[in-house]
């Protein structure tokens, strides 16, 4: 069972999800998209907090006030951390989770220590957490199907943007092997047979040269 919750304080809003239990969290990072965020308490036991970015938006630029809704939402789904005040937060790009098998299940470390970065969250904040529990769905979805649809997608776009770009050099080796062309031959028409005829002194009379006179 997977958990998903809408935060409005974006337009768009944005997607998070959440695991039901540890066994959950091990398909979650298993089977997550190179645009998820994750989020965890820091040093607590959480549930492992999910944020999917949209097309062009990148982690570090999450603005403060998703944050604020990611870490609250964070806080509120730990049993320790819940009852705590200064709690901190701590947050990285799914691509950068590490797991491997001497690992607890829900267990997990990082690649790149310095691609994770810390919010403080001070106290809970019940405006925010009502707000977010209410849109709260619960859904059993097949999560190895929806990444394999996704990378398909991917590679589908990525396919597509090769051929256009295929499409576009080939415009502009044309145009460049027109253009040099052009430029090869923008005498050709003073070189005409008739032009040189007619510019050569080899068929005028013997007095041509009278008209200089």
């Amino acid at each position: 069972m997977v958990f998903y919750f809408t935060s409005t304080v974006v337009d768009p809003p944005a997607n998070v999800y959440v695991g039901k239990d540890k066994f959950e969290n091990e398909e979650l990072i298993q089977h997550g998209w190179e645009e998820d965020v994750w989020f965890h308490v820091d040093k607590l036991s959480s549930a492992h907090i999910y944020l999917r970015l949209r097309e062009g938006e990148t982690w570090e630029n999450i603005p403060q006030d998703l944050l604020t809704d990611l870490g609250q939402l964070t806080k509120a789904n730990s049993i320790e951390g819940n009852k705590k005040d200064n709690v901190v937060v701590i947050y990285t790009p799914w691509s950068n989770l590490k797991k491997d098998g001497s690992m607890a299940v829900g267990q997990v470390s990082f690649k790149d220590q310095k691609k994770v970065k810390r919010i403080m969250i001070s106290q809970r904040e019940n405006a925010i957490v009502n707000r977010l529990n209410k849109t709260k769905v619960e859904k059993q979805p097949d999560l190895r199907q929806e990444k394999e649809e996704r990378l398909r997608e991917l590679r589908k776009k990525d396919q597509a943007a090769q051929q256009a770009r295929k499409k576009e050099e080939a415009r502009l080796a044309k145009e460049r092997q027109e253009k040099k062309w052009q430029k090869e031959h923008a005498y050709d028409d003073l070189f005409t047979e008739e032009n040189m005829v007619s510019t050569s002194n080899q068929d005028r009379n013997s007095d041509w040269e009278d008209d200089f006179m």
